[in-house]
């Protein structure tokens, strides 16, 4: 009778699972713990400018109700900035504002596919996607990501996975939690792709300005070979994930471009979610991120710095290459599965670290940690870590 009420599309897995379920005993009896996961940065140490955020959404237009489908135009106007500021001009007609990249997300499923219709996603990713496809009533089907010194996208197998019901290619650039660009061959060979089977590219850029090598990565928001949907936000840009304010910048052949544009306006305008405060702060928000970014990307050069001196003491683990983003991807024996292997270093030793199967991983043998965390405390839990695996 249960079962009858509710959509098939929310027949989840309730039940924690076991890591979660660990997680929760430690915290139960009260066991400290050294979270190598953190993924919030509003709880990792980083200083913000709290009087000029807080200053910024006190603004006597939040009084006035002023529904604009795409959002308000000084919003997207310092989105655009945003932008020019990387030396990419984006017409702000070309953004939608969503309260977030998962609505971005939901949005575009929408637009493109039909109930049935399939998406593809790369793997391993992070493991958002699954909900919000079955949210939207569409299939996912993954493509795998290559490491052999680096990350590749596996063109072989994604053209393989192409079938008359695929509607688009999902890309995270940098990808999460492998931390690899789409390169330029790659890009001009998704676009190839896109304008011969008629796709489009879904590209996740919330990361995008956590390189961490010397020169900046081009955004997707200008790509104009293929019909592109460039999602980004505050949450990692400005580090804000609290302020709910992300975009869709929409690019591609002028007339595909213009039409998906159009139909997302009445989407967005269905909804209307972005509150009006954050919209007017949307100026101050972004420039938040001058300070922030600053500060991330030394707290995980410092992290990963350390992470590669105790790895240089540790023959048995090794870390893979990472272009950007916060996260590190360690490589372990496999001497059990994964997830065991976390469960046993939060009860025996203390420490949280998520293994690789989490983001869907194809087979045991790697952990993902977090480099935004308090260095002293990356420090000792990294040591736990190595010290643990090397008995």
């Amino acid at each position: 009778m249960i079962e009858r009420m509710f959509s098939h599309r929310t027949d989840w897995q309730l039940a924690p699972n076991r890591l979660t379920g660990a997680i929760e005993e430690a915290r139960a009896v009260g066991q400290p713990f050294i979270d190598l996961t953190i993924s919030n940065p509003t709880r990792a140490g980083i200083t913000y400018d709290g009087t000029s955020i807080l200053d910024s959404l006190r603004h006597d237009a939040s009084l006035d109700y002023d529904p604009q489908p795409k959002g308000l135009l000084a919003a997207r106007e310092a989105v655009a900035d945003y932008y020019r500021a990387r030396k990419e001009r984006i017409d702000p007609e070309s953004l939608v504002l969503t309260s977030g990249t998962s609505e971005g997300y939901s949005y575009v499923f929408r637009l493109l596919a039909n109930p049935g219709e399939e998406i593809l996603v790369p793997k391993p990713s992070y493991p958002l996607f699954d909900f919000l496809a079955e949210l939207q009533d569409v299939k996912l089907i993954p493509y795998p990501l290559l490491y052999d010194h680096g990350w590749q996208i596996d063109f072989h197998s994604l053209e393989r996975a192409i079938g008359p019901a695929t509607r688009g290619i999902v890309l995270v650039n940098p990808n999460n939690p492998t931390g690899s660009y789409v390169s330029d061959a790659e890009r001009e060979q998704l676009n190839d792709i896109c304008r011969q089977r008629g796709l489009a590219l879904i590209v996740d850029e919330v990361f995008l300005d956590y390189s961490l090598g010397d020169v900046p990565h081009p955004s997707f928001a200008t790509n104009d070979g293929a019909l592109t949907f460039a999602l980004s936000g505050l949450s990692k840009i400005s580090a804000l994930p609290q302020m709910k304010l992300a975009w869709i910048a929409v690019s591609g052949p002028a007339n595909l471009a213009q039409e998906a544009r159009q139909r997302l306006e009445v989407i967005a305008d269905t909804y209307l979610s972005v509150s009006a405060p954050v919209q007017l702060a949307a100026c101050t928000l972004l420039e938040q991120r001058r300070t922030v970014q600053s500060q991330i990307l030394t707290r995980v050069q410092q992290n990963l710095a350390e992470l590669d001196r105790q790895l240089a003491l540790h023959k048995t683990c090794s870390r893979l290459a990472a272009a950007g983003g916060w996260y590190a991807i360690l490589r372990v024996p496999i001497t059990q599965p994964d997830e065991d292997l976390a469960i046993a270093l939060l009860r025996e030793k203390g420490v949280l670290v998520h293994p690789g199967h989490f983001y869907d991983f194809p087979q045991d043998g790697f952990l993902v940690l977090s480099l935004i965390g308090r260095p002293a405390e990356f420090c000792s839990g990294i040591e736990k870590v190595l010290n643990f695996l090397g008995t």
